[in-house]
C-alpha cells in the first residue's frame, strides 16, 4: 500500500530552505527586488585601518603599547626617587625625564639649524651638532608645527615610528620562519607556526624587553631608523626594489646606519634568484648613498672641510680610527682598571659584552650563510669597533633585527628561551631606562 504525501502548505513551502515562496506582495508591489538598495554603512576609516591589520598584528601592538606604559611607569617612578637633590620635597616635571643627552642636540637643531643660536645671530657656539644626521631634527620641526612642545612631539614620533617598526618586523620573522622566504610578491599571513605560535610575537618580544629598548621610546633616531629601514628590508624581500630603495633612502637621513642598510639591500639583490629579471632595478640600488653625499656636501659649503661630519664625531666622541685590538683593550682598561667613575666603568662593560653578543651574532649569520644580514652587521661592528673605545653598541643592538629573529627562531623551539630572556633582560632593562631617565646614562 502506497502512502500519498500531505500536500504542502504555504506554512511548510516557507520553511523549504533554498525553495522557499516569498510572501505575497500587496496590491501595487512586486517581487523583483528594489532597482536602488539601500546602500551599506559606510565604515570610517580608523574602522576600516583596523580591520587591514591581522588579530597577530593587533597582538603585536597591545604587547607594544604596554611596553611603552611599562617605561613610561618607570620613568614616573624615577623621577620621584632621583630627584637629584635628596631634600627635595616635590619630583621635577615628567617630560624633563625625557630630555636628556642627545636630545638637546636633536631640539637645536630642529629649532636653529646646525649653525645658528638662539640669539638670531646666526653662528652657534661649537657644540659638534654635525656629528647628526638632518632627518630626525627635519620630521621634528614639521611635528612641531602641529604640537607645540618639542618633548612631546619628540615623543610622538618614536611612538608612532615604533609601532611602524615592531609590526614590520614582525611581518619580517613570518616572512622568514614560517617557509615563504625568498617568493616575490608574496604577502605574508598572519597565521602561527603549527604548534609554535606565532614568529612576530616572538621577535617584537625581544626586542621591546632588550635591555636599551628604552631607547625606542626617548626622542632618539633608533624608532625612526627602525620604522624606515625595516620596511625598506620586508620590501627587498618581497621583490619591490624601488620601494626598499626609497625607504633606505628616508633611513640615511636619519643614521649613518642606512648606508650599511644599503650595502646589505645591494648584496640581497645579486644574491636572489632571477638578477636577469631585475636588472632593471639595478639603478635604484644607488639611491640610498644621496642623502649623505648631500649632507657631505652641506657641510663642505658651510665650513670648507669635506669630512666635516667624521671630524665632529671625532672631536666629540672620540671616534678616531683605532684598530679593532686597540679599541677593545681600552674599552677593556676603561671598565676594569678603576680608572672611570662606576657609571661609566658599568657602561663601558656592557659595551664589551654587546660587541660580543654581535660577533656572535656575526658568527651564526655567515654559517647560516645568511650574507646580506652578515654584511649589515659587520659594517655596523666594524664602523663602532674601530674608536678609540666602543660607544653606543649597546643601543645599536636595537638596529640588529636578524638578532630578534633568530631569538625567535630559537624561541620556537625552546618555549623556555622566552621565560629565561624575560628574568635576564627585564632587570637589565628596567636599570638602563632609570639611568636614561634620572640623567645617568653614560655611552
Amino acid at each position: 500500500m502506497s502512502v500519498v504525501p500531505a500536500p504542502r502548505t504555504r506554512e511548510a513551502e516557507t520553511e523549504a530552505g533554498p525553495y522557499r515562496l516569498l510572501p505575497s506582495p500587496s496590491r501595487g508591489e512586486s517581487n523583483r527586488p528594489p532597482e536602488n538598495p539601500p546602500p551599506a554603512p559606510a565604515r570610517s576609516a580608523a574602522h576600516r585601518l583596523l580591520a587591514s591589520v591581522s588579530a597577530n598584528d593587533r597582538t603585536v601592538l597591545a604587547l607594544y603599547l604596554l611596553t611603552r606604559a611599562g617605561i613610561w611607569i618607570t620613568a614616573y617612578c624615577t623621577g620621584w626617587l632621583f630627584t637629584g637633590d635628596g631634600r627635595a620635597k616635590e619630583a621635577p616635571p615628567l617630560l624633563s625625564r625625557w630630555e636628556q643627552w642627545d636630545w638637546s642636540y636633536f631640539v637645536r637643531i630642529a629649532q636653529y639649524g646646525y649653525f645658528g643660536g638662539p640669539d638670531g645671530s646666526g653662528a652657534a657656539p661649537p657644540d659638534n651638532r654635525e656629528a647628526f644626521f638632518p632627518g630626525l631634527p627635519l620630521v621634528l620641526r614639521v611635528v612641531h608645527t602641529v604640537v607645540p612642545d618639542w618633548t612631546v612631539a619628540g615623543l610622538l614620533i618614536s611612538l608612532v615610528a615604533g609601532a611602524v617598526a615592531v609590526l614590520a618586523l614582525a611581518r619580517i620573522a613570518r616572512l622568514h620562519l614560517a617557509g615563504t622566504e625568498g617568493v616575490p610578491g608574496q604577502d605574508v599571513p598572519g597565521q602561527d607556526v603549527p604548534g609554535q605560535g606565532d614568529p612576530g610575537e616572538h621577535a617584537v618580544f625581544f626586542l621591546l624587553l632588550s635591555p636599551c629598548a628604552v631607547f625606542l621610546a626617548v626622542g632618539y633616531t633608533e624608532a625612526l631608523f627602525l620604522a624606515l629601514a625595516l620596511p625598506a628590508w620586508l620590501a627587498a624581500k618581497k621583490g619591490r626594489w624601488p620601494l626598499a630603495a626609497v625607504l633606505a633612502c628616508c633611513a640615511t637621513t636619519v643614521r649613518i646606519s642606512g648606508l650599511f642598510l644599503a650595502a646589505a639591500l645591494a648584496v640581497e639583490f645579486l644574491t636572489a634568484t632571477g638578477l636577469r629579471e631585475r636588472l632593471r632595478a639595478l639603478p635604484w640600488l644607488a639611491l640610498p648613498a644621496l642623502p649623505a653625499l648631500a649632507y657631505t656636501w652641506y657641510l663642505h659649503a658651510r665650513t670648507g672641510d669635506w669630512m666635516a661630519w667624521k671630524h665632529a664625531q671625532e672631536r666629540g666622541w672620540y671616534r678616531q680610527f683605532h684598530s679593532p685590538w686597540e679599541a677593545w683593550q681600552n674599552t677593556w682598561d676603561s671598565a676594569f682598571s678603576h680608572t672611570q667613575t662606576t657609571g661609566y666603568a658599568f657602561m663601558f662593560r656592557a659595551e664589551l659584552v654587546a660587541m660580543v653578543v654581535g660577533l656572535l651574532l656575526l658568527a651564526r649569520l655567515l654559517q647560516r650563510r645568511r650574507w646580506p644580514e652578515a654584511v649589515y652587521i659587520a659594517l655596523t661592528l666594524w664602523a663602532l669597533g674601530t674608536s678609540y673605545w666602543y660607544m653606543s653598541i649597546p643601543r645599536a643592538t636595537l638596529l640588529w633585527w636578524p638578532l630578534w629573529i633568530g631569538l625567535a627562531r630559537w624561541a620556537l623551539h625552546r618555549p623556555w628561551i622566552r621565560t629565561a630572556f624575560v628574568c635576564l633582560s627585564a632587570p637589565l632593562m628596567t636599570v638602563l631606562a632609570v639611568a636614561f631617565t634620572s640623567g645617568r646614562w653614560a655611552g
